[in-house]
């Protein structure tokens, strides 16, 4: 086995056993993995806010016993495939080996691993980003046609993930047009590659026509509920503290194509970079949506920074390269990722340090970050719940009710009870509602900020509060478990004629 071959096979056992080192075990999953989770019980080509590839892999996960180290194995493993396409495109641009080892160790000590810690699209979607820059320089390398079909391939694959890797065309079409690849246009084999692409993509396509298209509900409501806090100026800082302890490695790649001849007929990605920005800037998108952009141009800053230091006393400073990397990835640990306790972060934010503050979707500051705060609280909620379940003498015709998705999956995901499902009205969750049968209790989940909505405790007789939650730091502190007995109505019908009416809400 040659020593290249060795030190990359070092490199993604490094990165998946990271992944696993740098969650404290007081943590549990996040909101959204759970939603993904329960997406495998309930196979289709489309959901509210993703497309299908997520529920094949929770499939798969649930086919392999649904535990906690295979949920966190695929964004691991995902993240260390980015890895491998990189290093295979430093060989593909005949880079030296140190450029394969400063590449790869500037994409494991990186905000990679943050993303590459939950099980959501983001991995796989930062992978695809990756590959299409990979299959687009291997088209410019060889000139070979099949490079574009590869392309559609790894586009689909993307966008049946997250649709996020649509604007990766935004940004790309126009850099083709400044570019010489331009006569592409003129090329029946370019326009091939797209209806095979529209071809591997329109089974989506068609659930998002036959379903009144949710990605542009789940849109408006990312817009009127998140992107609104967004400032342009935080998502432009933004992207200088997701790779800064190797940010040199990316400046040296941007400069690179201009002044290295061998990179100078790549330029285009430089340009596909720049439009793509500019879009998201424009769009208000969240930081973390142009992530994908950014590990391909390590495969070119690492190449041509191995080329300015192989001679004389500037050899040392490959070494010192590595060092900077890995000594400012040591911040990254302390600060963005969940090695400390809730208790830590909360001291370091009331003594106002560096970093210590988060800004959470709803536009405030809070101790904790909020990724750490939906990690926390849900083993409580199914406990609770199933606390409750079994004080109810007739189960058949129980409806455990939640506010949101997070509370149903978690509740899916951690009972100890066979048979008990959790529902809600949000997300995917109000089309898997089972109302075929008569519905005399309701485990009713209720969030602080939803407890003055009482139009749903109205239609009982009985209302008893029976627990709360009580994690310090969870985001879903304070959540009331009431229990619901004696309806006014058929809860079944009413539900039945409201889902109809598109009125579950």
């Amino acid at each position: 086995m040659k020593k290249g071959t060795i030190i990359l096979f070092i490199f993604i056992l490094i990165k998946i056993i990271l992944q696993y080192l740098v969650v404290n075990p007081i943590y549990e999953l996040h909101r959204d993995e759970f939603l993904h989770l329960d997406q495998a019980k309930h196979l289709a080509w489309g959901y509210h806010s993703v497309p299908p590839v997520t529920s094949w892999i929770s499939w798969l996960i649930l086919q392999l016993g649904n535990s906690y180290f295979w949920v966190k194995f695929f964004p691991a493993l995902f993240g260390a495939l980015t890895i491998l396409i990189v290093w295979k495109t430093i060989e593909t641009l005949k880079g030296s080996l140190y450029a394969c080892i400063l590449a790869a160790t500037a994409l494991t000590f990186s905000a990679l691993v943050r993303i590459n810690i939950l099980y959501q699209p983001n991995s796989l979607d930062i992978l695809c980003w990756t590959l299409l820059f990979f299959t687009l320089i291997k088209f410019i390398h060889t000139q070979n046609y099949k490079w574009l079909y590869f392309m559609t391939i790894s586009f689909a694959i993307g966008f049946l993930n997250k649709y996020n890797i649509t604007f990766f065309l935004l940004g790309i079409l126009p850099a083709l047009l400044l570019s010489k690849q331009r006569n592409l246009f003129l090329k029946p084999q370019f326009y091939g590659a797209i209806l095979f692409a529209a071809l591997l993509i329109s089974p989506n396509l068609i659930w998002q026509f036959q379903n009144d298209f949710p990605v542009f509900k789940h849109l408006k409501e990312l817009n009127d509920t998140q992107l609104v806090h967004v400032e342009r100026m935080d998502f432009v800082k933004e992207q200088i503290f997701f790779f800064l302890g190797s940010i040199f490695i990316l400046l040296a790649a941007f400069v690179s194509f201009f002044i290295y001849k061998p990179f100078k007929q790549y330029q285009l990605l430089f340009w596909a970079y720049v439009f793509t920005i500019v879009i998201f800037i424009f769009l208000k998108a969240k930081a973390y949506y142009t992530i994908g952009l950014y590990p391909i141009f390590f495969a070119f800053g690492a190449i041509y920074l191995s080329e300015l230091l192989q001679q004389g006393w500037k050899k040392y400073l490959r070494y010192v390269a590595i060092a900077i990397i890995l000594l400012l990835f040591l911040p990254m640990l302390k600060v963005s990722l969940p090695l400390r306790t809730p208790e830590k972060y909360a001291e370091a934010a009331k003594l106002h340090r560096p970093f210590s503050e988060h800004k959470w979707e709803d536009g405030k500051i809070h101790p904790i970050s909020q990724d750490f705060a939906d990690m926390l609280g849900w083993k409580e909620l199914a406990s609770k719940t199933d606390s409750v379940y079994n004080t109810i003498t007739d189960k058949k015709h129980v409806m455990i009710l939640c506010d949101n998705y997070g509370q149903a999956g978690a509740i899916n995901y951690y009972t100890k009870i066979k048979g008990l499902k959790a529902d809600a009205f949000t997300a995917d969750y109000v089309n898997w509602l089972d109302l075929t049968k008569e519905i005399k209790t309701v485990v009713r989940i209720k969030t602080v900020d939803n407890l003055s909505n009482t139009r749903d405790l109205s239609l009982f007789g009985g209302i008893k509060e029976v627990a709360k939650i009580e994690s310090q730091f969870a985001r879903e502190r304070g959540t009331r478990i009431i229990l619901l007995s004696d309806p006014k109505i058929d809860l079944a019908k009413l539900l039945r004629q409201e889902r109809a009416a598109g009125r579950l809400e």
